[in-house]
């Protein structure tokens, strides 16, 4: 990786489909926890990075995110949802790489 590059990880929460206080709390504290994962390996691996924590429908969060800040790649990660449940539900992966304005890399 380039010196200069710069890798911005961005996490979405939809809180919009949690009803109770406690529930939000606990979908926060659980996103911490995977975030400070992620995060522990960039710094051992001495890799730059920016974290932003966005709020809303996650597709077009991250849409408005990448193609507002020109991103040059995203990369997404694929939940594995079967063929029924994409075709009636769409994947955050499959809206997002329709409407971003870069490549985009679905890791399975």
């Amino acid at each position: 990786m380039s010196a200069d590059a710069n890798v911005e990880i961005i996490s979405v929460l939809d809180l919009s489909k949690v009803k109770a206080e406690v529930l939000h709390s606990e979908l926060k504290q659980k996103r911490q926890q995977g975030l400070a994962e992620i995060e522990n390996v960039f710094k051992q691996e001495g890799v730059t990075y920016t974290l932003t924590i966005e709020r809303g429908e996650p597709g077009p969060t991250i849409v408005s995110y990448a193609n507002k800040h020109a991103v040059d790649i995203v990369i997404i990660g694929s939940r594995g949802l079967n063929s029924l449940q994409e075709m009636v539900l769409g994947s955050v992966s499959h809206k997002v790489a329709k409407r971003v304005h870069c490549p985009v890399m679905i890791i399975k």
